[in-house]
């Protein structure tokens, strides 16, 4: 049956109308038990006011009377805001978009671009100009007075040879590679943390309703016990057994709630959602199992192509050969342009440290000179910095090496897992379908008085257990299919628009 909300607005009426049900209750508000229990109360307090008027004021007056008392419960419904749901790829969606985490990556390209300028300024040529201005003043043959001056002054550098400038430019562009890879990185393992975070939630949700459902057969056994013993056909041991057993599900229904809540509080953090200000996300569906059927080598070989981590690391080897090649430059020549110019509109005008006219700008004039630097003999400075960028680039083809060898074995460690799950999950069902069976079975015995309140309790624990062990398998599988994701690389396929959010 459907419920039928009525708010404020939409049920005033004209003239003196009731505000709760209208002139004449229809057949749903008739059946409402609030409505005949106040519809009642009114009708005895005009009996006893024994009032002479016509039955339709007697039954509008009654309507007047019942309506204040079911306006604030009407009103309460009306205005209560249900929780939404969000599913998993709406979770996705949304911490690729608002994540912290992955909006702190995306501002690092920027700075990835500009440091990719910092390398590439060594083939750009460099330009200064200035304009000194002043006074002069003082005695010197053939001047007197006090006059000023200005002149223009232009300088152009250009690097002609240096065996450095190839590799700076392959380095600037790695730093912008290692920068994506970062983000895509940052984008996997937030999404992997909210997808567990999600299954979490679902896991502890359905683990706290297997126990409250528990709870209350168990409850439901509790009632019985006190009926057979208030009526004479069993001990207070019995009953007291059976609200034990009952009071013990307490803690446990507490500890998955707890769960639940510390999983919706990861899925906010995920979303960046302040708590302070929404409510928290809760998660829409059940943990569902689907076999896992896949191609190892296939995959092994997808995976080493495509890991975001794996790109990252083989990224700073290369950037760790280039920082070597670019230090072991200084040890070839460097060849320099430089053309100076300078602009004086008067003459007379002295240069500084001059001692004599011959010094002096006489009139505008252009230099152009080469040269070039090489160090001969190194005290260290090259040669250490050499081998402390090696070190650095044999360190991560290490990690790399490294990676390379676990994936293989991650891949094949989740492969079987996905197998023993399988079979486990199958058995756990059989299993709980027996069990509810044979629960089932006890628990109309021991109220009949055919079975002992031990051998009921064995069964309901046996129930639980099995339940609860299933959905554990379920969940236990929905992580493996997490990680297998994560290990071959697969994150992205959750977003229609990925590419674009991590350009």
């Amino acid at each position: 049956m459907k419920q039928r909300f009525l708010s404020l607005a939409s049920i005033l009426p004209p003239r003196d109308r009731p505000i709760a049900f209208g002139l004449w209750p229809n057949p749903m508000q008739r059946k409402h038990p609030r409505w005949r229990k106040l519809f009642a109360a009114s009708y005895r307090e005009l009996l006893r006011k024994r009032s002479r008027s016509s039955p339709e004021r007697t039954l509008r007056r009654l309507c007047q009377l019942a309506a204040p008392k079911l306006i604030i419960p009407i009103s309460t419904v009306w205005f209560a805001c249900p929780t939404s749901a969000v599913t998993l790829e709406t979770v996705l969606q949304t911490v690729i978009r608002e994540n912290p985490v992955i909006q702190q990556a995306k501002s690092g390209l920027e700075q990835a671009s500009g440091q990719r300028l910092v390398f590439r300024s060594v083939v750009w040529p460099d330009i200064e100009l200035g304009v000194p201005a002043g006074i002069q003043g003082g005695h010197r043959a053939g001047e007197s007075g006090v006059k000023g001056f200005a002149l223009g002054r232009g300088f152009f550098t250009q690097t002609l040879f240096n065996a450095g400038v190839p590799s700076s430019l392959r380095r600037g562009n790695v730093e912008v590679l290692i920068a994506q890879q970062q983000l895509n990185v940052a984008v996997v393992e937030q999404l992997h943390a909210a997808r567990l975070a999600f299954y979490g939630a679902l896991y502890n949700r359905s683990l706290e309703s297997i126990r409250n459902e528990q709870r209350r057969r168990l409850q439901e056994n509790v009632a019985t016990q006190k009926t057979r013993y208030e009526a004479g056909l069993a001990d207070r041991s019995a009953f007291t057994s059976a609200s034990v057993q009952a009071s013990e599900l307490d803690p446990q229904i507490e500890s998955a709630h707890r769960a639940y809540l510390d999983a919706q509080l990861q899925l906010a953090e995920a979303m960046a959602i302040d708590p302070a200000k929404k409510s928290l996300p809760e998660p829409e569906g059940e943990l569902q199992f689907v076999p896992m059927r896949v191609d190892l080598d296939s995959e092994t070989v997808a995976a080493l192509q495509r890991r975001a981590d794996l790109k990252l690391a083989r990224l700073f080897i290369r950037a760790a050969n280039e920082d070597q090649r670019i230090i072991e430059a200084d040890y070839y020549p460097a060849v320099t342009g430089r053309i100076s110019g300078e602009y004086v509109p008067v003459t007379g005008i002295h240069r500084e440290g001059s001692t004599s006219r011959n010094q002096d700008f006489i009139s505008s004039e252009i230099r152009e000179r080469a040269g070039y630097t090489w160090r001969v003999i190194d005290n260290g400075k090259v040669g250490g910095a050499v081998l402390r960028a090696r070190s650095a680039r044999e360190i991560n083809e290490l990690t790399c090496r490294k990676l390379e060898a676990n994936i293989p074995r991650d891949l094949s460690r989740i492969a079987n897992y996905f197998k023993t799950t399988e079979v486990r999950e199958r058995s756990l069902a059989t299993g709980s379908a027996a069990a509810e069976e044979s629960a089932h079975v006890v628990q109309q015995n021991l109220a009949n008085g055919l079975a002992s309140p031990l051998e009921y309790r064995t069964t309901q624990n046996a129930f639980l257990e099995t339940r609860s062990g299933l959905l554990d398998a379920i969940f236990q599988h929905n992580l493996a299919v997490a990680e297998w994701d994560r290990a071959t690389g697969h994150y992205f396929q959750f977003s229609d628009d990925t590419a674009q959010n991590v350009q």
